[in-house]
């Protein structure tokens, strides 16, 4: 059964990578969550996606740059929240069992990798006890080796879309370099969709993962190819979608076998 990823929380129904988001996407019921990592100057991992502020916090400026005392003066937009640490998240996350989390870990506003990012994270998660059941993910090889070589027991996962396989030499190139580096490969809708020939030949269905997914016809469209993972902004639509499909599927096999009974009069 396909995996239902909520994207930074469920952004298109509460604030991205808020703890409000969080913990309304785990009343949904989601798989797993997934969100962004960045680390600062002053040492604080920070639960936000882009590398500047200005998008989704009432501030401007670098990611990298805030200081303890700023995160807290600062307030995320349509919230009263300021940015959540890790451990904030964390610390909210690991008291559901069975939750699965994909922590992606980014780079600051140059596209630069932080030097010891992947090791702090790996160290936090494990901390939490929830490094079993987290994949470390990254569009860059270079950071996901950099998580094999401080966490080998954490799964990982790489992202790629058109432009980021464009950039790799393309994804005949992309697919093999990645292959045992990662155990979910997880794949832009729009290149999924375009390479699907070339992704079915090279990776399994359960190490497939498609994002993001966000209205009803193109999630129908991967549940019913039986994708191992998918991520959407509205994981309420893609949950009750593939419950519907569940029970579709059961009720047709209940019923396959059934054959009208020959009554003689």
């Amino acid at each position: 059964m396909t995996k239902i990823i909520g994207h930074r929380g469920a952004r298109n129904l509460w604030p991205e990578n808020s703890l409000t988001g969080f913990r309304n996407a785990l009343r949904l019921g989601v798989d797993a969550i997934e969100f962004d990592v960045h680390l600062t100057d002053s040492g604080e991992l920070l639960v936000i996606h882009d590398a500047t502020l200005d998008r989704t916090v009432h501030a401007t400026g670098p990611v990298r740059r805030l200081s303890p005392e700023g995160r807290l003066a600062t307030r995320l937009r349509v919230t009263d929240e300021s940015i959540p640490t890790l451990s904030d998240v964390l610390g909210m996350l690991a008291a559901r069992d069975g939750l699965h989390l994909h922590v992606e870990i980014k780079s600051d506003e140059t596209g630069t990798p932080y030097p010891g990012i992947a090791a702090r994270v790996a160290a936090e998660l494990r901390c939490f006890g929830v490094d079993h059941r987290s994949h470390l993910t990254s569009f860059d090889i270079s950071v996901l080796e950099e998580c094999r070589l401080h966490a080998p027991h954490v799964a990982r996962l790489v992202s790629v879309n058109a432009d980021w396989a464009a950039r790799q030499g393309g994804l005949s190139a992309f697919l093999p370099a990645a292959d045992d580096l990662v155990d979910i490969v997880a794949i832009h809708h729009e290149l999924m969709a375009d390479e699907w020939e070339l992704i079915r030949s090279s990776v399994p269905m359960e190490r497939l993962c498609v994002w993001t997914l966000n209205e009803e016809a193109g999630i129908r469209r991967w549940l019913e190819r039986g994708i191992g993972h998918l991520t959407s902004d509205s994981p309420d639509l893609a949950l009750g979608l593939r419950d519907a499909e569940v029970a579709s599927m059961r009720l047709e096999e209940k019923y396959s076998g059934f054959r009208p009974e020959t009554r003689i009069f």
